[in-house]
């Protein structure tokens, strides 16, 4: 379609511009008309026809490209009257007649159902069709009037030139067709009915949609009467041109507030950016011209030059300024967008906790968006964003208004929450704007959220360690207790015996019960010393594996103890450090029981599981109540030994009753031993 309707329009504009412009010598031309009349509403269609698919697009192109064509007709039959003796005239006028009712046709039924193309009432959607019946009254006048239809702008009567294509018998109807098809009123009636009954009495959304196109036809039509009935004077003729020029300001505001012409919200920035500053020269250009032109013929050329010029210098500042708006309109406040973001990196990089990020990412959002208020949570490990936010800006009341995602590699790390605005409504390149900004704080939040972890992880090394080695040092001071108070006194005692008995032996008092005696002591000591080992590496460990270990103890511990296992679990050996670190947590979790839970019954259940030995601690005791964590004791000595292996601990309570101390331990590429 605009490959039609652009070069058929420009070229009648042309046409007219060089024959009235140049052409012609009088200092009273007539550019009025196609400059400032046909020239913004031909621009504005053609470059609505390039952007828009709806319909209404179509017909104010058409109707623009139909006032071309009339312009360049009158111009051309005014400048040949010879023509008009021409036989072949009555088929000719047909061109001129067709163009007008089109272009009235195309007006009426574009501001019939601004801004979708279809009305809503099924009585205006059959009423539309009838604004196109004027569109015959080229062929009509041909078959049924005896002279030629002119239109009066034309300044040519057509009653003094026959038509030799009229149809005798068919006469009667040149009455009928002049008042109901050449007259415009019947149509332009129609046509505002169906506009002021949307306008009036349609739905709250139609209405709101209308209301300024309906101001501005209301305000061309009233121009457009006075201009006919009244005499030729200079303030009708801006009124009247100014009413055209509205239609495409009404339209772009359309197009920015709620989608006019069928342009969807995510394409109207970019479209609609792209052409206006075509649009701005050339409104800008008819302003220039407008007085000159109108003033022809009362200046001299060098007054016209001079006049244009001054305009032009003194609508500069107006024409910037109409394209900030525009370009603000569809971008927003683009400095204070393009400070957010160079100010955000900086912003970012001097945080280094999470709650000082968030409290200057909040403030530089709420001034980058003009936001009355701003706020961000932060998510949980399961996703869930906490109760309170970790960074405000502003004072925050009331439901937010827009609203963003923190995500990193598909985590939602929190929420960027904003009010309302200060001044207007938020546009589409500003939630553009807020989804740019909370990607690029996504990074440094996860950044900020995983130094804070690593951190906290560092520090529960650090303490781990620190627990480790007072462990080893506790264990080292029992050693040395047991083997001082225990094992040493008994070696003492020994050799004491000893003594007394070489003595005895000199003497020959020696008897096989003294010698006795020593060895029964000998045996205990040996026994006490393979009980100490026992503790610290039992044998069967090494030997028969961690079940063997685990069921050893069973017969000695004070409640009654059950241990399960299957076969695949009791005859695989797994790596050594594994097998010691499961043993003495199992030993340490069954001590708790035995000390603390008042249990009657306990067990342990060891399954291998997706590259894990999971093990199962259970009693029917007490319970954990409300958990703390412990800092010393034996679940931190659980927690400390499980993570030097890279396993988990995890201690709930079980129902009705009781406590579960789960442990996993990695057997995967440990270097797993054979039995």
């Amino acid at each position: 379609m605009p490959a039609t309707l652009a070069p058929i329009g420009a070229a009648s504009l042309l046409y007219v511009v060089v024959v009235r412009g140049f052409v012609e010598s009088a200092a009273d031309h007539g550019l009025g008309w196609p400059l400032l009349g046909v020239l913004p509403t031909f621009v504005f269609g053609i470059w609505l026809l390039t952007v828009s698919p709806s319909r209404s697009a179509v017909f104010i192109a058409a109707a623009a490209t139909a006032m071309a064509v009339g312009s360049a007709y009158e111009t051309f039959v005014q400048r040949n009257i010879g023509l008009t003796q021409e036989p072949w005239f009555p088929l000719f006028n047909m061109v001129g007649l067709t163009a007008d009712a089109a272009s009235t046709a195309a007006f009426l039924t574009m501001f019939a159902t601004y801004p979708t193309g279809t009305p809503e009432r099924r009585w205006q959607r059959l009423a539309v069709p009838l604004l196109w019946v004027p569109v015959l009254v080229g062929p009509l006048t041909l078959a049924t009037t005896p002279h030629v239809v002119m239109q009066q702008y034309i300044g040519i009567n057509g009653e003094g030139i026959p038509n030799q294509f009229a149809v005798p018998w068919l006469e009667w109807a040149a009455a009928p067709v002049y008042y109901l098809i050449y007259q415009p009123w019947p149509a332009v009636l129609i046509g505002l009915g169906v506009l002021y009954s949307r306008a009036l009495f349609g739905d709250a959304d139609v209405r709101s949609r209308m209301r300024v196109m309906t101001w501005v036809v209301t305000a061309a039509l009233a121009s457009f009467v006075v201009w006919t009935v009244a005499p030729p004077n200079w303030p009708t003729a801006v009124a009247v041109f100014a009413s055209l020029i509205a239609v495409p300001l009404a339209s772009v505001h359309g197009i920015f507030r709620y989608g006019a012409f069928n342009i969807a919200a995510d394409d109207r920035g970019r479209m609609v950016a792209r052409s206006s500053d075509l649009l701005i020269t050339v409104l800008y250009a008819i302003g220039t011209a407008t007085p000159a032109v109108l003033l022809a013929s009362n200046l001299t050329a060098t007054g016209a030059v001079l006049l244009t010029t001054v305009l032009a210098v003194c609508l500069l500042p107006l024409r910037g300024r109409l394209q900030r708006w525009i370009h603000r309109a569809v971008f927003g406040d683009r400095d204070r967008q393009l400070a957010l973001l160079s100010e955000l990196g900086s912003r970012l990089e001097q945080s280094v906790e999470p709650g000082e990020l968030l409290t200057r990412l909040a403030v530089a959002v709420r001034d980058g968006l003009d936001a009355s208020w701003v706020r961000i949570f932060l998510a949980g490990p399961d996703g869930t964003l906490a109760g309170s936010p970790m960074g405000v800006a502003g004072e925050a009341a009331g439901n937010p208004v827009e609203s963003c995602v923190l995500v990193q590699a598909d985590e939602a790390l929190g929420r960027i929450e904003v009010g309302p605005r200060r001044r207007g409504e938020y546009s589409d390149a500003e939630r553009t704007l807020l989804r740019t900004v909370a990607g690029q704080a996504a990074a440094s939040v996860a950044n900020v959220r995983l130094s804070a972890r690593l951190a906290r992880q560092l520090n529960d090394l650090t303490e781990s360690r620190e627990r480790l080695v007072a462990a080893q040092d506790d264990e080292r001071k029992r050693l040395e207790r047991d083997l001082h108070d225990g094992i040493q006194q008994n070696v003492v005692a020994q050799i004491a015996g000893l003594r007394l008995a070489r003595n005895r032996l000199q003497r020959g008092g020696l008897t096989p019960d003294e010698l006795a005696g020593l060895q029964d002591q000998a045996r205990e000591t040996l026994s006490d010393l393979r009980e100490l080992a026992h503790g610290i590496h039992p044998p069967v460990l090494s030997d028969n594996g961690l079940v063997a270990a685990i069921e050893s103890g069973v017969a000695k511990f004070p409640i009654p103890l059950t241990v399960k296992a299957d076969d695949g679990v009791r005859a695989e050996r797994f790596p050594e450090e594994v097998e010691t670190t499961a043993y003495y947590v199992v030993r340490e979790a069954l001590a708790n029981t035995a000390k603390h839970a008042n249990a009657t019954l306990a067990s342990v259940g060891l399954v291998r599981s997706n590259g894990h030995l999971q093990i199962a601690i259970s009693d029917d005791g007490c319970g954990i109540g409300s958990l703390v964590p412990a800092t010393r004791g034996g679940l931190a000595n659980i927690r400390d030994r499980v993570a030097a292996l890279r396993g988990s601990v995890d201690v709930s309570a079980n129902e009705p009753s009781g406590t579960t101390v789960l442990v996993e331990l990695p057997v995967e590429g440990q270097g797993e031993r054979s039995g």
